[in-house]
This record gives structure tokens, C-alpha cells and sequence, in this order.
């Protein structure tokens, strides 16, 4: 038994790192129909559903989002905005159109 187990071990280790191993990407870089680094976008404010606030862009085709946190790495929940909201000019900085 004990034989059977380290043989699955040793044959599931290998596959479980090749993920690892895969091609690196820059994900600081648009990479759609308008290329460009995401600092030329413009970032918004989405408020979820607990009043906390998360960076939000888009640019007509792909969408960012993060959590808006402080210095210390805790939630920024400001109130800035009923959850579920979305403030600021998100979809600014892209030539894109976006029908929605």
C-alpha cells in the first residue's frame, strides 16, 4: 500500500509543478483591440454589496478589477457610494466602444 501511494506521489508531483513552469505575462499590459499599459486608463470605484471599494476599469472588450486597500492592506469600505455602485469614469482612456 504504502509502495502505491508514493508511486502516485511521484507521478502527480511532476504534473502538479509543470504549472509552474508556464510562459510569464506582464498583466500591467492591456492586451486588447487597443494596447497600452493600464496606467493610460482611467480607474473607478465599484462599491460590492458589503459597502467595500474595489478599482474598476473598462476599456469596451476587458474588464480590471481589484480591492481597494489601504497602506496595510486592509479593505477600504470609504462610503463614498450605496453598494452595488459604481462611480467615477471607468470606461475613460479607451477609443473602444462600449454599447453597455
Amino acid at each position: 500500500m504504502r509502495t502505491a501511494k508514493t508511486a502516485l506521489l511521484l507521478t502527480a508531483l511532476p504534473l502538479a509543478l509543470a504549472g509552474c513552469l508556464g510562459e510569464k505575462i506582464d498583466k500591467t499590459v492591456d492586451r486588447g483591440f487597443d494596447s497600452k499599459d493600464l496606467s493610460q486608463l482611467q480607474a473607478g470605484i465599484w462599491i460590492d454589496p458589503v459597502g467595500c471599494d474595489h478599482w474598476i476599469i473598462d476599456d469596451g472588450v476587458e474588464g480590471y478589477l481589484s480591492q481597494r486597500l489601504d497602506r496595510y492592506g486592509k479593505p477600504v469600505c470609504s462610503g463614498a457610494a450605496p453598494p452595488n455602485t459604481a462611480i467615477g469614469d471607468f470606461k475613460g482612456g479607451s477609443a473602444f466602444p462600449d454599447p453597455i
